[in-house]
């Protein structure tokens, strides 16, 4: 019975886990009650990937307008300094820099802590439709978690294997396939649940709503992948450089 001590351990790891992320999915499930049913394009930005998704529907949005060039190397070029239709334009023509022009990977990390974009998450998270952080670094920390306890299961079992006779493996390993299992369901539930850690339940059955037809929602919902071949290129520079300032 050298396996029993380690099924316990097993056992106790993925229970605290899934104990915890379950409690992360109420508590987050509890926001957005009775908010209106009403997304912007940039809220549904925010939702869907972040403070960078709202800098990247941003600068397309002022392409299109004629206001900023996205070269497919990379560098964004101001148009007309003067023609931002609102604050988060201005901001980004500001962060584009005096030379009127620069790198998107320089300009994206900038537009994303400006003022107006807290302001707009503050305002999502007020509505309950986005995670606050705190909430959203449980629900992070729940899903290592999880991965750490479905791993660590894993390890324990095939450690346990080794250590009985191999006529007595079958049983050891059905025991532990049951904290194996419960940790794996709920780390699947858990990434398709909140891929991004952005929105709340709430928020996620907004953005489900919202009709993909229109382009610069889709692009908000979905990112830089539905934009035409140019301006995908224009974006890959951006994505090669590591930063993780706005990540989950």
């Amino acid at each position: 019975m050298v396996w029993v001590p380690l099924f316990l351990v097993a056992l106790v790891v993925t229970g605290i886990a899934c104990a915890r992320a379950c409690r992360d999915a109420v508590t987050a499930d509890l926001l957005g009650r009775g908010a209106a049913p009403e997304l912007t394009v940039l809220e549904a930005a925010y939702l869907a990937g972040g403070p960078l998704r709202v800098a990247d529907l941003t600068l397309v949005s002022l392409h299109r307008a004629r206001l900023v060039l996205l070269a497919h190397t990379g560098w964004a070029t101001v148009v007309d300094a003067a023609g931002g239709r609102d604050e988060l334009e201005r901001t980004v023509l500001g962060a584009i820099g005096p030379d009127g022009q620069s790198p998107i990977p320089a300009v994206r990390p900038l537009v994303a802590e400006a003022a107006c974009v807290r302001a707009l998450a503050d305002g999502l998270v007020a509505r309950g439709l986005a995670l606050p952080e705190p909430a959203r670094r449980a629900t992070v920390a729940g899903g290592r978690g999880l991965r750490a306890a479905f791993l660590l299961t894993l390890g324990l079992g095939a450690a346990a294997a080794l250590l009985v006779p191999e006529g007595e493996r079958g049983p050891v390993l059905a025991w532990f396939a049951l904290p194996l299992l419960a940790a794996g369901l709920c780390l699947l539930v858990a990434r398709a649940d909140a891929p991004g850690c952005w929105a709340s339940p709430a928020g996620r059955r907004l953005l489900a709503e919202l009709s993909p037809r229109d382009p610069m929602t889709a692009l908000a919902r979905r990112g830089t992948a539905v934009l035409e071949p140019e301006l995908r290129a224009a974006f890959r520079t951006a994505f090669r450089v590591h930063d993780t300032r706005h990540r989950p």
